[in-house]
C-alpha cells in the first residue's frame, strides 16, 4: 500500500494487529476475549479513546517508509523524541549517504507555490506570492544546489570517502530522504491529530493525511476513535 505525494511517498510496509486487538487487550482484564468485532467492541473503543484508557492501542503496531523531504523528516522526528514516555518502542531508521551514493533528489517548490510569511506569527506561512517572486525563488534555489552538487560529483570522481564527499550536497531542507517508522497506533494517532492541522506546515500535513489514509484502513474502528478531527 503506497501513496504518492509528489517526489515522495508513504509505503505501508507492514501492520501488526487490527481493531480486535485493541478490543482483547482491555478485555484481557476480565479474562475475555473475541474473533470479531461486535457492536459491543466498536462502543468500548470508542469509550476507551474518549477517557484516555490507551494502553490498549499501544498494542497494534504500524511499520512505514517515507521518502520525503528532510524538513518534513526533521518535524517528523519529534513524535520520536516527544512520545518516548508513552511509546518506548518507536523506531526510526533512516538511510545514510555515509554509505550509499544513490541519486540525489530534491523537493522544489513550483513558482506558484510559494508562501509569504505571515502578518501575526513568526512561523507558518500566509498567502501564495506572486509568481514572478516564486520564479525567482526557484531559479536562486536551483542556482545552489547545482553548485553544490557539481563539488560532491568531484569528491566522488576523485574518490573522496563518501562519509566526506557527502559534505558537499547541499544542506538544503529540500534534500529527499528515506526512512522506516515503526510505532504503535496511539502514536500514529498522535501524529496525524497534530500534523493534518490546518495550522501545521503545508508539506507535512500532505505527508500525515497519506499516513491517516493508509492507517484507516486497517484500523477503520480504533484510529477514527482517537482523532480528533473526524
Amino acid at each position: 500500500m503506497k501513496k504518492i505525494l509528489d517526489k515522495g511517498y508513504v509505503r505501508l510496509v507492514d501492520v501488526m494487529g487490527s481493531d480486535l486487538s485493541v478490543v482483547n487487550s482491555a478485555r484481557v482484564s476480565y479474562n475475555k476475549a473475541t474473533d470479531h468485532l461486535r457492536p459491543e467492541d466498536e462502543k468500548l473503543i470508542k469509550f476507551l479513546a474518549t477517557h484516555d484508557h490507551t494502553s490498549p492501542f499501544r498494542h497494534a503496531t504500524l511499520q512505514f517508509e517515507i521518502y520525503a523531504p528532510l524538513m518534513v523528516a526533521r518535524q517528523a522526528w519529534k513524535y520520536i523524541i516527544g512520545s518516548a514516555h508513552q511509546d518506548p518502542f518507536t523506531a526510526w531508521n533512516e538511510s545514510s549517504r555515509r554509505y550509499i551514493t544513490e541519486e540525489v533528489e530534491f523537493y522544489i517548490p513550483t513558482e506558484s507555490t510559494w508562501r509569504s510569511k505571515p502578518e501575526n506569527s513568526k512561523q507558518g506561512s500566509g498567502e501564495n506570492l506572486d509568481t514572478r517572486l516564486g520564479a525567482e525563488a526557484v531559479k536562486r534555489l536551483l542556482d545552489q544546489i547545482e553548485i553544490g552538487m557539481a563539488n560532491y560529483d568531484w569528491a566522488i570522481e576523485n574518490e573522496i570517502a563518501t562519509e566526506q564527499a557527502r559534505l558537499f550536497i547541499p544542506s538544503a531542507y529540500g534534500l529527499m530522504v528515506r526512512w522506516y517508522w515503526t510505532t504503535s497506533l496511539q502514536g500514529v494517532s498522535h501524529f496525524i491529530n497534530q500534523r493534518t492541522d490546518a495550522h501545521a506546515q503545508y508539506e507535512i500535513q500532505c505527508y500525515a493525511n497519506a499516513i491517516k489514509e493508509l492507517s484507516l484502513e486497517k484500523f477503520p474502528v480504533a484510529l477514527k476513535a482517537l482523532l480528533t478531527q473526524e
